[in-house]
Parts: structure tokens; sequence; C-alpha cells
């Protein structure tokens, strides 16, 4: 049996299929570490999505071919999208890569490992239209918060965006699986469950009967025991009904929070783009939400310097950010991939793009200033995620923030706390985008 080093890089849905391919190996009888340092084989779980993604890959893939060449490790396997994208580049142009498996391979990885052991180069690129098959996790968030992935692959096909060609059609999980793994994570301790596909909005329309399966899967999930919040990513904005709304706004255990990734609001760009719907009903769809689910913040992502934007379309996404201020905003310079119908479009460049993207950010900082500014003197629900020990204090988040992308609230607090522990704190300050306040008491969750 062998010693087995992971790096996951990208998205959480890339996270969880590392993790499931963690989880066969040790079932095989292998030794999954903790660092790759002295591994027999090296697995690298790639993303492939953008440009900056595609760099961060191969650093990792030559930093540890660094490390293989001094001895240090054995054996490299990439995996995931950049591996799926560039099928025969990779170990071409890196020969110190021994094997490369496609998405539709990770329940490969078990063979793959083993032939790599006995020396054999590999090279495994399955269907990405296949269903999911059902696998443990070997889960590697801390213990008290989980993602679980409902559907993998993506139908949208957006001008921009590689995605469908590299993980496929999209296919849901049947809904029986995604409870029962959502069990198991409860009784392992994991209080935050985090909801997650290319489109989770999406969750249910290929399966028999054509139906949007995601308020009812929230229902349900809000019914296990142990679960005390529920969070959203990935809503896109045609599919949001009322349905959906209802169930956000009366369940209490799912946070009254949405990731729903826009883009752009110009009409003309998002038709471009292959998006559905316009500025207007963006805007209209934000005002609904709002008066239904009071407090609900809202999470986005816009893309700067996309075809057809000139100096015009961006003023007019400033002002959109103005008026609309949403909470949570992550701004991305236009990325041209090779193969999608936007890279051969005429967009602004790169410094150009760069620079815009700049600006949002400068005006979301204002926006998210001014909420946190409002958060001061209120009581409200944090979740403990550790201690710092530079800092001397416990951190942890409210419901307004998705773990390594929001902010953090930085607690004082007389007892000792644990990570997962749920508190009510008073809101007393806040500094470069992070609150802070103290502990009023434990919750009994």
């Amino acid at each position: 049996m062998a010693n087995i080093g992971f790096i996951s890089l990208g998205c959480a849905k890339n996270q969880v299929d590392c993790e499931r391919m963690m989880y066969r190996v040790q079932e095989a009888g292998h030794t999954v570490c903790p660092d790759v340092d002295g591994c027999d084989v090296v697995v690298i779980n790639t993303c492939g999505f953008i440009d900056s993604a595609k760099s961060e890959a191969i650093d990792y893939i030559l930093s540890t071919a660094a490390l293989k060449a001094e001895g240090r490790v054995g054996k490299i396997l990439v995996t995931g999208c950049l591996s799926q994208r560039y099928q025969d580049e990779i170990m071409k142009e890196m020969p110190e890569v021994d094997g490369v498996l496609g998405t539709g391979s990770y329940t490969e990885i078990v063979p793959a490992i083993e032939a790599l052991l006995e020396d054999k180069q590999v090279a495994d690129f399955g269907s990405i239209d296949v269903p999911e098959q059902e696998t443990g996790r070997v889960v590697t968030t801390p213990e008290h918060y989980a993602f679980i992935k409902i559907a993998e692959g993506c139908d949208n096909h957006c001008a921009y965006c590689v995605i469908p060609s590299l993980r496929g059609k999209y296919r849901s999980r049947q809904m029986d699986d995604v409870l029962y793994e959502a069990r198991m994570l409860a009784d392992s301790g994991v209080k935050e469950l985090i909801v997650v596909a290319q489109d989770t909005s999406r969750y249910g329309t290929d399966l028999p009967g054509h139906k949007r399966l995601l308020p009812e899967l929230l229902r349900q999930l809000c019914r296990i025991e142990g679960l005390h919040w529920i969070r959203v990513h990935y809503v896109y904005p045609d599919e949001i009904d009322d349905e959906l709304i209802d169930v956000m706004a009366s369940e209490p255990k799912i946070v009254k929070y949405l990731d729903i990734p826009i883009q752009h609001c110009n009409d003309r760009i998002l038709k471009l783009m292959n998006r559905r719907g316009d500025g207007e009903f963006l805007k209209a769809l934000f005002a609904r939400l709002r008066n239904r689910i009071p407090g609900l913040v809202i999470r986005t992502s816009l893309i700067t310097g996309l075809p057809g934007e000139g100096e015009a379309e961006f003023e007019e996404l400033c002002k959109f950010l103005k008026e609309q201020r949403l909470e949570r905003v992550g701004a991305f310079a236009f990325s041209p991939e090779e193969g999608t119908p936007a890279a051969a479009m005429d967009y602004p460049d790169s410094e150009i793009a760069q620079k815009r993207a700049e600006i949002v950010e400068m005006i979301q900082s204002e926006i998210m200033d001014a909420y946190n500014s409002a958060m001061i003197g209120k009581s409200m629900e944090v979740l403990v995620d550790g201690y710092d020990e530079e800092a001397e204090q416990y951190f942890g988040r409210t419901y307004a923030d998705s773990p390594d992308i929001d902010g953090r609230v930085w607690l004082a607090c007389d007892e000792p706390l644990r990570e997962g522990d749920f508190v009510l704190a008073q809101i007393d300050g806040c500094v470069d985008g992070d609150l802070s306040g103290y502990v009023l008491e434990v919750e009994e969750v």
C-alpha cells in the first residue's frame, strides 16, 4: 500500500470531487497523507476555468515536479479541468507529469494510482456526460461545515465559459442520495451545509418530470437534525421562482444569503453573452427578493471588459452597482478562453478590463463599509470558525458571510470557545471589511 498526497485547487465543487477521490483511495487501503512531501503519488486536482486558475495549477505542478527532482515525491497525477481541457499538451509540455485523468474519470483514481506505482503512464478520459457515481468522501473542510454538490455539468452555454465542454451536460443527483449524504454529514458534526453545483437552481430539471426540485430539496434538508445553517450558492437569476423565494423566506435554517451570478447589467452585453434576462429584469428580481426575504444578503460575480463593453456600458454597470447596493460582489477581468464564442468577439484589452475591475472593487468597498457600519450596535448570531494565535482572538462568520470568500467577525470573549460553536455577539466595530464584537452568550444548538 502507498502514501498518496492530494492538492485540490479551484472551486468548492472541485474540492468535493477531490474528497471523493480521497475516499476511494483510502477505501482501497492506501494512506491519504496530510502533506505531499514523502508521498509515493501526488494527485493535483486542477481548475482550468480562466487564465489565473490555469497559471495557479501550472505553478503547483511545477513546484511538485521540483520535489520529485529532489526525490521527495514519487509520481505526479494531474486530474480535473486543466487535464480535461489540455488532454494532449500536459504530458508533452511537462514531462515530469506521469499521468492525467479527465473530469469524466474521477472514479478511476485507484486503478490510475496503481498503474503509476507499476511505472506505467496513465491518460484516461471517460465520458463527461455520465451520471454521478455515488461514493463516500473524506471531508477536508473544518468539521462544522461542508459543501454538498447536488449536480454536475452545465447547460447554460454562456458565450465566455468553457465549463460545459469540461464538465458535460447538466446531471442532477437523485434527491435520496443527496439527503443521505447530508444526514451523514450532520451525524459527523456538520452544522452549516453549503449547497453547490454549477447551477443549483436548475436542480431536477433533467430528471423525469423536468421539474425544478431545489425548493423541495431545501425543505427536506431543513428537516435534518443537527444542521443549523443551510446556505445556497450559484442560483441563476432567471431560474428564481416564487416557490424558491417562499422557501428561502419561511425556513429558518436557510440563511438569508443568495449567490446569484449576473456578470453584467447591460442588455446588449447580456445578449451577446447568451445570458437570459436584461437589466430591468435584474432590478425587478432584486427588488422582489428584498421585499419577500427581509435582511437578504446578495452575492454576485461581475466580469469587466466583456465583448461589447465600452465606456458607456461600463458606466451603466457602475451606476447599477451604486443603485442596487449588493452586499457581496466579486469582480473579474474578462479572460478570453479559446474555444468559446466570446474569444472570437471584439473586446477591450486586458489592461482596460483589469482597470475596470479595480474600479468596481472600489465602488463595492464603499458599499461593504456602509453595510458593516449599519451592523454596529446589533446583536448577531456568529458561527465560530477558529482562533487566531497572532491576533489572540476568536473569529467567525455571520449568515452574511460564506467561508473563504466573505468577511469575518473578530470576537472578544471571556470564556473559551470551540470551532463550530454558535454565539450571540454584540457588533461594536468594523475595519478592512471585517466586523468585531463581543460574545453575549454561547447558544445551545
